[in-house]
């Protein structure tokens, strides 16, 4: 059940699914939380959370095995550390990749430590390089974001943490770029997926979210591909549009993702979907009444 919440004056929201109660999301799911096998990790942009036709509230109520890591843009300079798996014990100076990138995602300096790689190289020789350091990385491995902020005018900076994410092995990102294939490719050449990571914004923000983050560079990409010959059409529909036919929100892709790499539950997922469809048609009643309510007045008037 929704429980009411909310400063006084405002209408009573749900805690839960941050819906007003009245259009709780949370009493609709059929079925308990999917315990789903393929873990999800999404990259929330910090001004997505509170749209209201946000679909990552659904994958967090419906999906068991669900983190969402708030990820706010570059605006100074950011400084990323890499580290493999089980080795939180590293020396600042031991820890194998570090690099700042600035605003709009642009490398400034970048150091690799370890196995025999030379310090200056950058983020696309080390790929290219295939040494013990990315073979290292592939095991899995644990990233920190730390932000950086000018002060002072531009005689200093003064940094904070913003993340640091488990990347564990078999991590691949949903994500159309130039280098992401098929799922069922991605899954071929990969053996097997354990876990999906899903940008969530517009899609400008995951373009700009995608630039900001290089780390991602490490992980096999894969996207969504068409169905006999057809592109999947979003629920939005013209509630939210999308900037080209074929762009799904954040919960059509994590179900579509998990269907494709081999979830069981595929009533559970389709359920999950259902949801989703309505919450866009309370958006859609929601608009109708406005415009309705703004249309009264008019019809009064002699």
């Amino acid at each position: 059940m929704a429980t009411q919440s909310g400063p006084t004056g405002r209408r009573p929201m749900c805690p839960t699914c941050s819906k007003p109660t009245r259009l709780c999301l949370c009493t609709r799911f059929k079925t308990p939380k999917l315990k789903n096998s393929v873990s999800v990790t999404v990259l929330q942009h910090s001004l997505e959370k509170n749209h209201p036709l946000n679909s990552t509230r659904i994958a967090s109520i419906a999906l068991q095995n669900l983190t969402v890591i708030p990820v706010s843009d570059v605006n100074f300079q950011a400084r990323f550390s890499i580290r493999p798996l089980h080795s939180s014990d590293l020396e600042p100076s031991e820890i194998p990749v570090v690099f700042t990138v600035e605003k709009y995602g642009k490398i400034k300096s970048f150091r690799v430590t370890g196995n025999g790689s030379p310090p200056e190289c950058d983020l696309d020789q080390l790929l290219a390089s295939r040494n013990g350091v990315v073979d290292d990385l592939d095991k899995g491995f644990v990233v920190k974001k730390f932000q950086m902020k000018e002060f002072n005018g531009s005689t200093g900076f003064e940094e904070r943490a913003e993340f640091e994410i488990t990347v564990p092995q078999g991590s691949v990102l949903l994500f159309p770029s130039e280098k992401s294939v098929g799922i069922e490719e991605g899954m071929m050449r990969r053996c097997e997926v354990k876990n999906l990571i899903v940008l969530d914004g517009t899609w400008a923000k995951a373009k700009r979210m995608y630039r900001e983050n290089p780390w991602l560079e490490l992980l096999p990409h894969v996207e969504l591909v068409e169905e006999e010959g057809r592109r999947k059409q979003s629920l939005y529909g013209e509630v939210r549009l999308q900037p080209k036919e074929g762009c799904l929100s954040t919960i059509e892709s994590i179900v579509c993702g998990l269907k494709a790499v081999g979830e069981r539950d595929l009533e559970g997922l389709d359920g999950v979907l259902q949801v989703f469809a309505s919450m866009v048609g309370d958006q859609r009643r929601c608009k109708e009444e406005r415009l309705q309510a703004l249309a009264m007045p008019s019809l009064s008037q002699p």
